[in-house]
Protein backbone atom coordinates (compact mmCIF):
# COMPACT_ATOMS: atom_id res chain seq x y z
CA UNK A 1 0.00 0.00 0.00
CA UNK A 2 3.19 2.17 0.51
CA UNK A 3 3.40 3.33 -2.77
CA UNK A 4 -0.39 3.78 -3.83
CA UNK A 5 -0.63 6.00 -0.69
CA UNK A 6 2.68 7.75 -1.83
CA UNK A 7 0.96 8.67 -5.31
CA UNK A 8 -2.00 9.78 -3.23
CA UNK A 9 0.02 11.71 -0.85
CA UNK A 10 3.24 12.95 -2.61
CA UNK A 11 5.80 14.76 -0.88
CA UNK A 12 5.70 18.52 -1.57
CA UNK A 13 2.95 20.87 -2.51
CA UNK A 14 0.90 18.22 -3.76
CA UNK A 15 0.39 16.16 -0.33
CA UNK A 16 -2.23 15.43 1.74
CA UNK A 17 -2.32 15.69 5.43
CA UNK A 18 -4.44 12.61 7.31
CA UNK A 19 -5.39 13.13 10.77
CA UNK A 20 -7.02 10.40 12.29
CA UNK A 21 -9.43 10.81 15.51
CA UNK A 22 -10.25 9.20 18.40
CA UNK A 23 -11.56 9.40 22.01
CA UNK A 24 -11.18 6.52 23.90
CA UNK A 25 -8.89 3.57 24.16
CA UNK A 26 -10.40 1.17 26.09
CA UNK A 27 -7.94 -1.52 28.34
CA UNK A 28 -10.46 -4.53 27.12
CA UNK A 29 -13.43 -5.07 24.02
CA UNK A 30 -16.33 -3.51 25.56
CA UNK A 31 -19.82 -5.99 25.33
CA UNK A 32 -21.83 -2.21 24.31
CA UNK A 33 -19.66 -0.87 22.32
CA UNK A 34 -18.14 -3.31 20.72
CA UNK A 35 -16.51 -0.98 18.02
CA UNK A 36 -14.84 1.23 20.28
CA UNK A 37 -10.94 1.20 20.08
CA UNK A 38 -9.57 -0.84 22.71
CA UNK A 39 -5.48 -1.84 23.69
CA UNK A 40 -4.91 -4.54 21.57
CA UNK A 41 -6.56 -2.96 18.50
CA UNK A 42 -4.77 0.44 18.99
CA UNK A 43 -1.65 -1.75 19.78
CA UNK A 44 -1.55 -3.07 16.15
CA UNK A 45 -3.40 0.11 14.44
CA UNK A 46 -0.08 1.85 15.40
CA UNK A 47 1.83 -0.85 13.76
CA UNK A 48 0.10 -0.48 10.53
CA UNK A 49 -0.05 3.18 10.55
CA UNK A 50 4.11 3.44 11.48
CA UNK A 51 5.00 1.41 8.61
CA UNK A 52 2.21 3.22 6.54
CA UNK A 53 2.44 6.68 6.74
CA UNK A 54 5.11 9.40 7.93
CA UNK A 55 3.64 10.18 11.74
CA UNK A 56 4.22 13.84 12.01
CA UNK A 57 2.91 16.20 15.48
CA UNK A 58 -0.16 18.00 14.58
CA UNK A 59 1.09 21.65 14.60
CA UNK A 60 4.24 20.16 12.74
CA UNK A 61 2.15 18.83 9.97
CA UNK A 62 -0.30 22.44 9.87
CA UNK A 63 2.37 24.18 9.44
CA UNK A 64 4.01 21.76 6.37
CA UNK A 65 0.72 21.82 5.16
CA UNK A 66 0.16 25.51 4.82
CA UNK A 67 3.84 26.05 3.32
CA UNK A 68 3.57 22.95 0.90
CA UNK A 69 6.03 21.61 2.38
CA UNK A 70 4.65 17.98 4.03
CA UNK A 71 6.51 14.33 3.45
CA UNK A 72 4.92 11.24 1.01
CA UNK A 73 1.89 10.07 3.38
CA UNK A 74 1.95 12.31 5.96
CA UNK A 75 -0.46 11.72 8.94
CA UNK A 76 -1.17 13.09 12.70
CA UNK A 77 -3.06 11.05 15.31
CA UNK A 78 -5.47 13.12 17.80
CA UNK A 79 -7.66 12.37 20.64
CA UNK A 80 -11.14 14.34 21.82
CA UNK A 81 -12.16 15.29 25.31
CA UNK A 82 -9.82 13.81 27.59
CA UNK A 83 -10.69 10.53 28.98
CA UNK A 84 -8.48 9.03 31.51
CA UNK A 85 -7.55 5.58 29.19
CA UNK A 86 -5.99 8.40 26.86
CA UNK A 87 -3.24 8.46 29.56
CA UNK A 88 -3.19 4.72 31.06
CA UNK A 89 -3.53 3.13 28.04
CA UNK A 90 -3.34 5.23 24.79
CA UNK A 91 -0.08 6.67 26.13
CA UNK A 92 2.24 3.57 26.61
CA UNK A 93 0.81 2.29 23.14
CA UNK A 94 1.81 5.25 21.60
CA UNK A 95 5.70 5.78 23.33
CA UNK A 96 6.07 1.61 22.60
CA UNK A 97 5.55 2.53 18.68
CA UNK A 98 7.27 5.68 18.59
CA UNK A 99 4.40 7.89 17.93
CA UNK A 100 3.11 11.39 19.30
CA UNK A 101 -0.44 12.86 19.10
CA UNK A 102 -2.45 15.68 20.03
CA UNK A 103 -4.72 15.41 22.73
CA UNK A 104 -7.68 18.06 23.16
CA UNK A 105 -9.08 18.09 26.02
CA UNK A 106 -12.45 19.81 27.24
CA UNK A 107 -11.27 21.72 30.84
CA UNK A 108 -14.29 21.41 32.83
CA UNK A 109 -14.41 17.45 32.73
CA UNK A 110 -10.53 17.45 34.48
CA UNK A 111 -10.12 15.94 38.03
CA UNK A 112 -13.19 14.03 38.48
CA UNK A 113 -15.93 15.52 35.85
CA UNK A 114 -18.17 13.68 33.29
CA UNK A 115 -19.54 14.55 30.01
CA UNK A 116 -23.07 14.28 29.47
CA UNK A 117 -23.11 11.58 27.30
CA UNK A 118 -20.99 9.21 29.45
CA UNK A 119 -23.63 9.83 32.33
CA UNK A 120 -26.22 8.18 29.60
CA UNK A 121 -24.12 5.36 29.03
CA UNK A 122 -23.06 4.76 32.65
CA UNK A 123 -26.92 5.13 33.94
CA UNK A 124 -27.83 2.40 31.21
CA UNK A 125 -24.80 0.50 32.17
CA UNK A 126 -25.51 0.36 35.65
CA UNK A 127 -29.41 0.26 35.65
CA UNK A 128 -31.41 -2.87 36.82
CA UNK A 129 -33.00 -5.46 33.99
CA UNK A 130 -35.65 -4.72 33.35
CA UNK A 131 -38.61 -1.45 32.43
CA UNK A 132 -36.56 1.54 32.48
CA UNK A 133 -38.72 4.74 32.99
CA UNK A 134 -36.53 7.28 31.25
CA UNK A 135 -39.53 10.05 31.66
CA UNK A 136 -40.15 12.63 28.94
CA UNK A 137 -37.64 10.17 26.69
CA UNK A 138 -39.58 7.37 26.77
CA UNK A 139 -39.45 3.65 28.07
CA UNK A 140 -36.68 1.04 27.60
CA UNK A 141 -36.68 -2.44 28.28
CA UNK A 142 -33.07 -3.34 29.30
CA UNK A 143 -31.11 -6.39 29.08
CA UNK A 144 -28.40 -7.45 27.01
CA UNK A 145 -25.81 -5.13 25.81
CA UNK A 146 -27.54 -5.66 22.49
CA UNK A 147 -30.83 -3.34 24.38
CA UNK A 148 -28.98 -1.13 26.31
CA UNK A 149 -26.82 0.45 23.56
CA UNK A 150 -30.49 0.85 21.86
CA UNK A 151 -31.41 2.74 24.67
CA UNK A 152 -28.17 4.55 24.80
CA UNK A 153 -28.22 5.34 21.02
CA UNK A 154 -32.07 6.78 21.65
CA UNK A 155 -31.51 8.67 24.43
CA UNK A 156 -28.23 10.68 23.29
CA UNK A 157 -29.76 11.34 19.86
CA UNK A 158 -33.24 12.73 21.80
CA UNK A 159 -30.73 14.92 24.27
CA UNK A 160 -27.57 15.91 22.44
CA UNK A 161 -29.01 19.01 20.88
CA UNK A 162 -31.18 20.58 23.70
CA UNK A 163 -29.38 23.75 25.61
CA UNK A 164 -26.82 23.42 28.12
CA UNK A 165 -28.54 23.68 31.12
CA UNK A 166 -31.48 21.53 29.85
CA UNK A 167 -28.88 18.46 28.56
CA UNK A 168 -27.44 18.28 32.14
CA UNK A 169 -30.93 18.77 33.81
CA UNK A 170 -32.07 15.44 31.45
CA UNK A 171 -29.07 13.42 32.52
CA UNK A 172 -28.91 14.04 36.09
CA UNK A 173 -32.81 12.84 35.98
CA UNK A 174 -31.96 9.80 34.03
CA UNK A 175 -29.28 8.82 36.68
CA UNK A 176 -32.09 9.92 39.36
CA UNK A 177 -34.28 7.39 38.29
CA UNK A 178 -32.13 4.65 37.48
CA UNK A 179 -31.15 5.15 41.03
CA UNK A 180 -27.21 4.29 40.15
CA UNK A 181 -24.22 5.47 41.48
CA UNK A 182 -21.68 6.93 38.37
CA UNK A 183 -18.22 6.79 38.24
CA UNK A 184 -16.27 9.87 38.92
CA UNK A 185 -12.67 8.59 37.07
CA UNK A 186 -13.35 8.50 33.42
CA UNK A 187 -11.75 11.64 32.65
CA UNK A 188 -7.95 12.75 33.19
CA UNK A 189 -7.13 14.67 36.32
CA UNK A 190 -4.64 18.13 35.86
CA UNK A 191 -1.46 16.30 36.88
CA UNK A 192 -1.90 13.38 33.86
CA UNK A 193 -2.98 16.55 31.11
CA UNK A 194 0.98 17.18 32.25
CA UNK A 195 1.93 13.80 32.13
CA UNK A 196 0.98 13.70 28.52
CA UNK A 197 2.85 17.15 27.63
CA UNK A 198 6.21 16.07 29.05
CA UNK A 199 6.16 12.97 27.40
CA UNK A 200 6.29 14.97 24.44
CA UNK A 201 3.01 14.98 23.56
CA UNK A 202 1.10 18.04 22.35
CA UNK A 203 -2.36 19.51 24.45
CA UNK A 204 -5.18 21.44 22.42
CA UNK A 205 -8.01 23.42 23.40
CA UNK A 206 -11.60 21.86 23.19
CA UNK A 207 -13.41 24.56 24.83
CA UNK A 208 -14.28 24.40 28.08
CA UNK A 209 -17.78 22.44 28.75
CA UNK A 210 -17.78 21.00 24.85
CA UNK A 211 -20.83 22.59 24.18
CA UNK A 212 -22.55 23.02 19.95
CA UNK A 213 -21.25 26.31 19.43
CA UNK A 214 -23.64 26.29 16.86
CA UNK A 215 -26.83 26.28 19.19
CA UNK A 216 -25.18 29.16 22.09
CA UNK A 217 -25.02 32.37 21.85
CA UNK A 218 -21.76 34.05 20.08
CA UNK A 219 -20.46 35.50 23.52
CA UNK A 220 -21.20 32.17 25.28
CA UNK A 221 -18.85 30.74 22.56
CA UNK A 222 -16.13 32.91 22.66
CA UNK A 223 -16.20 32.99 26.47
CA UNK A 224 -15.78 28.91 26.07
CA UNK A 225 -13.13 28.71 23.98
CA UNK A 226 -11.11 32.18 25.13
CA UNK A 227 -12.04 29.96 29.03
CA UNK A 228 -10.57 26.78 27.79
CA UNK A 229 -7.84 27.63 26.12
CA UNK A 230 -6.89 29.48 29.36
CA UNK A 231 -7.06 26.80 31.87
CA UNK A 232 -5.17 24.63 29.77
CA UNK A 233 -2.52 27.28 29.36
CA UNK A 234 -2.20 27.49 33.13
CA UNK A 235 -2.33 23.46 33.53
CA UNK A 236 0.48 22.92 31.40
CA UNK A 237 2.67 26.43 31.65
CA UNK A 238 2.59 27.10 27.98
CA UNK A 239 0.72 28.38 24.71
CA UNK A 240 -1.78 26.33 23.33
CA UNK A 241 -1.73 26.86 19.53
CA UNK A 242 -4.31 23.90 18.52
CA UNK A 243 -8.28 23.80 18.66
CA UNK A 244 -10.56 20.90 17.86
CA UNK A 245 -14.68 22.28 17.77
CA UNK A 246 -16.89 19.88 19.63
CA UNK A 247 -18.45 17.34 17.78
CA UNK A 248 -16.82 19.40 14.85
CA UNK A 249 -19.40 18.99 11.99
CA UNK A 250 -19.49 22.30 9.31
CA UNK A 251 -22.97 24.39 9.57
CA UNK A 252 -24.68 22.04 12.44
CA UNK A 253 -22.02 22.12 15.24
CA UNK A 254 -20.06 24.76 14.07
CA UNK A 255 -20.29 28.35 11.79
CA UNK A 256 -17.69 30.45 10.16
CA UNK A 257 -18.56 32.93 12.87
CA UNK A 258 -16.70 30.60 15.21
CA UNK A 259 -14.03 29.61 12.42
CA UNK A 260 -13.12 33.60 12.27
CA UNK A 261 -13.49 33.54 16.26
CA UNK A 262 -10.34 30.92 16.23
CA UNK A 263 -8.32 32.46 13.82
CA UNK A 264 -8.71 35.72 15.27
CA UNK A 265 -7.79 34.05 18.94
CA UNK A 266 -4.23 33.55 17.11
CA UNK A 267 -4.39 29.75 17.29
CA UNK A 268 -2.27 28.38 14.53
CA UNK A 269 -4.45 25.86 13.11
CA UNK A 270 -8.06 23.93 14.20
CA UNK A 271 -9.42 20.71 13.25
CA UNK A 272 -12.89 19.84 12.55
CA UNK A 273 -14.75 16.52 11.89
CA UNK A 274 -15.45 16.54 8.18
CA UNK A 275 -13.88 13.44 6.29
CA UNK A 276 -11.21 13.56 3.81
CA UNK A 277 -7.29 14.86 3.59
CA UNK A 278 -6.18 18.42 3.88
CA UNK A 279 -4.68 19.80 0.92
CA UNK A 280 -2.22 22.65 0.38
CA UNK A 281 -4.39 25.92 0.43
CA UNK A 282 -6.89 24.18 2.36
CA UNK A 283 -8.24 25.98 5.48
CA UNK A 284 -6.18 25.60 8.43
CA UNK A 285 -8.94 26.32 10.36
CA UNK A 286 -11.18 23.70 8.95
CA UNK A 287 -8.67 20.78 8.75
CA UNK A 288 -10.47 17.16 7.98
CA UNK A 289 -10.24 14.87 10.50
CA UNK A 290 -11.28 10.65 9.56
CA UNK A 291 -10.79 7.65 11.34
CA UNK A 292 -11.01 4.18 9.41
CA UNK A 293 -13.34 1.36 11.68
CA UNK A 294 -12.04 -1.40 9.98
CA UNK A 295 -9.95 -4.48 12.25
CA UNK A 296 -7.46 -5.67 9.69
CA UNK A 297 -4.87 -4.09 8.24
CA UNK A 298 -6.01 -4.34 4.27
CA UNK A 299 -9.18 -3.24 5.15
CA UNK A 300 -7.69 -0.14 7.33
CA UNK A 301 -5.30 1.22 4.57
CA UNK A 302 -7.76 0.96 2.12
CA UNK A 303 -10.26 3.08 3.25
CA UNK A 304 -7.41 5.62 4.64
CA UNK A 305 -6.57 5.58 0.44
CA UNK A 306 -10.17 6.37 -0.13
CA UNK A 307 -10.23 8.62 1.93
CA UNK A 308 -7.40 10.82 0.37
CA UNK A 309 -9.45 11.36 -2.36
CA UNK A 310 -12.71 13.06 -0.51
CA UNK A 311 -12.44 16.74 -1.47
CA UNK A 312 -15.95 17.95 0.81
CA UNK A 313 -17.38 21.33 0.72
CA UNK A 314 -15.25 23.99 2.60
CA UNK A 315 -17.24 26.73 4.86
CA UNK A 316 -16.95 30.06 3.76
CA UNK A 317 -15.65 32.38 6.01
CA UNK A 318 -17.61 35.51 6.80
Amino acid sequence: MRPLLSLLSPAGARGRLSILIWHRVLPAQDAIFPEEMHAARFDATLGWIKRAFNVLPLHAAAAQLKTGTLPARALAITFDDGYEDNHSVALPLLRKHGLTATFFIATSFIDGGRMWNDTVIETVRRASVGAFDAGEFGRYELGDANTRRAAIDSLIGKIKYLGFDARRAAVDALAARAGVTLPHDLMMSADQVRDLKAAGMTIGAHTRSHPILAKIAQEDALAEIAQGRAELEEMIGERVTLFAYPNGRPDQDYRSEHVVMVREMGFDAAVSTTWGASRHGDDPFQLRRFSPWDTSRGKFLTRMGFNQLRSPAKIPLA
